[in-house]
């Protein structure tokens, strides 16, 4: 057995088990216990007679000696067998307990001897206070011996990481697409790894670690193996969470075995998933504090300080978490380099879509343009997860091709939820197809609002109805853009006020109000599209819990924050005006499209779009007026 202090804990254990065992048992119970199963054997003999011949024996004489046992049940004695010539033990069972069976031994002289009843009590005891400490001493053998195949102790601290010695990740930057930007950046990694003569040459110091920040799906961990893959090294992966035991002194353990996993496999790529598990602020207090998870990240500072230059071990940690790391994390020299993945364009969707339907039959007719205009905002993982939906509803349709019905059918389900029943009630129905009507043409006659995409009555979640716009990428908005969005967003209620009037207005417009609401805000204390001071008004504050980006206060007086509550309340019934003097002056136009939308139930955006062009030549509405 392998020496160390667990070993000799857990054999001091035992023997301590084994004496008080001793201990608690006497030697009278031992006695018992013998007696008692050498009695037990007696009591069962091979043969039984019946009880007439064995009343008959002992009336003959031929019987002169006895035994009973299971308070006098049972009578053993001895026979004479004149076949073989020898004495033969056999029993009879007595049928009713009674005392006139002692009378007639005694009356007929019988000898007879009595022994107590069988009972396993005090074996149990035996069986508790010795077996068992025996069976868990050959299972603690079995653990810890030379050829165990199983180290308990040195797997419970080892890290748990994948490593890949061939350097086969299957991953190159063909691969990763849609962040040409971090790819060009991550080449010099790649250069360093392959050639760090190069470096060298120049008194260059290769960079210890980079933090990757970006959404989930975005590809952090998809670049990482690339970059193994791209230069031929081993790469050992490892999520944050999986340092973190509630044993003190796991983490920083494994923290140690991962450094060490990673000297012997220079050059390599160490990558971290999910770092905020591990590296988050140190010393916040007020029920924030966790030792053990401050003990691992102190560990992994020491080991990045005491990285070589010439190791050749890159640190790559991802998370989307940055605002909770802790500073000593990211300080030039441990993690030199800070690289942002943000959400793709138009062009990496495309690039994107391009990659994840290399092994998808999608029709030749199918644009992925057309895919990836609709998808703003979605990420890499989310146009995975839409070209697998799509391929799930094109088998299940039993068809050959992937079209791009069924991919928007995908991208609704996805956004939207799954497909309902539509209305069948005639009243309800018109009232849906009015609401959503009114979102689509106040949204088609503003100035510089996006464009139509869809209009259905197909309920899809909780929404009984949905108008689909394709929104336009841009990186600034302008005050008109937001202006836009505020009035088609109160097209629904605006629809509802002029058919149906104020009496018969529904709850369908509540989520309308709360985006109402967040963009008045938004463009009053944080934009300065007021006529209050251009100043931002609502600054983020640091949280313990939180991080220090997420919580949000107003930095203002009192009679300040009342003047942005007046802001707001003008900029959000300015925007219901203008959304009802829209749909009342194109009155004829609303009535046709909500009664063509009850028919048809969805109209797509270039027919919604061409039946209000040839209806009307108006030009396109004015957005909202300037505050004085």
């Amino acid at each position: 057995m392998k020496s160390g202090l667990p070993e000799i804990f857990f054999t001091l254990l035992i023997a301590s088990g084994l004496i008080s065992g001793f201990v608690y048992l006497k030697w009278d119970d031992f006695l018992d216990v013998t007696t008692n199963l050498i009695n037990y054997g007696a009591s069962h003999p091979g043969q039984m007679i019946p009880f007439d011949k064995f009343l008959s024996g002992i009336e003959t004489g031929e019987i002169i000696k006895v035994d009973l046992y299971e308070n006098a049940e049972i009578v053993v004695f001895n026979v004479f067998d004149t076949v073989n010539q020898t004495l033969q033990r056999v029993g009879v069972k007595i049928p009713i307990r009674n005392s006139e069976l002692i009378l007639k031994l005694r009356e007929l002289k019988v000898n007879f001897t009595s022994h107590p009843t069988v009972t396993f009590a005090s074996a149990w005891s035996i069986i508790s206070a010795l077996i068992i400490p025996l069976l868990i001493l050959l299972i603690f053998q079995l653990l810890f011996s030379e050829g165990a195949n199983y180290d308990f102790f040195g797997g419970l601290r080892k890290a748990r990481a994948k490593i890949q010695l061939d350097a086969d990740t299957g991953v190159s930057f063909d691969d990763v697409a849609g962040i040409d930007e971090a790819k060009q950046e991550f080449e010099e990694f790649v250069s360093f790894l392959k050639m760090p003569h190069l470096f060298s040459a120049v008194g260059a110091s290769p960079p210890k670690g980079v933090i990757i920040l970006g959404p989930p799906g975005t590809g952090k961990t998809l670049l990482a193996k690339a970059i193994a893959g791209e230069a031929d090294v081993p790469f050992i992966s490892i999520s944050g969470s999986e340092f973190v035991e509630m044993f003190v002194g796991i983490g920083a353990s494994r923290v140690r075995d991962l450094f060490e996993t990673a000297e012997r496999n220079s050059p390599c790529i160490l990558f971290i998933d999910e770092i905020d598990a591990i590296g988050r602020q140190r010393g916040t207090g007020v029920g924030g504090t966790n030792d053990e998870r401050e003990q691992t990240l102190n560990q992994i500072l020491s080991e990045m300080d005491g990285f070589k230059p010439t190791s050749g071990i890159i640190v790559i940690a991802a998370t989307n978490r940055a605002d909770v790391l802790d500073s000593a994390l990211l300080r030039p020299g441990r993690f030199d380099r800070q690289i942002t993945i943000n959400l793709p364009d138009i062009y990496g969707r495309i690039e994107i879509l391009r990659v994840h339907s290399k092994d998808k039959n999608i029709d030749s007719k199918t644009s992925l343009k057309y895919v990836a205009q609709r998808t703003a905002g979605f990420s890499g993982a989310d146009l995975a997860n839409i070209l697998n939906e799509a391929a799930i509803l094109t088998a299940r349709a039993n068809l050959e091709t992937i079209s791009i019905k069924q991919i928007y059918a995908a991208i609704d389900r996805i956004i939207a939820g799954l497909e309902g029943v539509v209305l069948n009630d005639s009243k309800n129905k018109r009232l849906v197809a009015y609401h959503e009507v009114g979102h689509a043409l106040a949204g088609t006659l503003l100035k510089n609002h996006d464009d139509v995409q869809k209009v259905t009555l197909i309920p899809r979640g909780r929404a009984q109805g949905l108008t689909w716009f394709t929104p336009e990428e841009q990186p600034l908005m302008t005050r008109g853009q937001l202006s836009s969005r505020l009035i088609g967003t109160f097209g629904g209620r605006a629809a509802e006020k002029i058919i149906f009037g104020e009496m018969e207005i529904t709850n369908g417009a509540s989520n309308d109000f709360f985006k109402v609401n967040s963009l008045a805000r938004q463009m009053v204390t944080r934009f300065g599209m007021s006529s209050l001071t251009p100043m931002a008004m609502e600054l983020p504050k640091p949280t313990i819990f939180f991080g220090r980006r997420l919580q949000t206060s107003p930095d203002c007086f009192l009679d300040i924050a009342d003047q942005i509550d007046a802001q707001i309340i003008e900029i959000v019934e300015d925007g219901f005006d203008k959304a009802c003097a829209i749909l009342e002056r194109n009155r004829l136009l609303l009535d046709q499209l909500a009664t063509l939308l009850t028919q048809i139930e969805t109209i797509d955006g270039k027919t919604f779009e061409k039946f209000v062009g040839s209806y009307t030549n108006l030009p396109k509405q004015m957005e909202l007026k300037p505050l004085s």
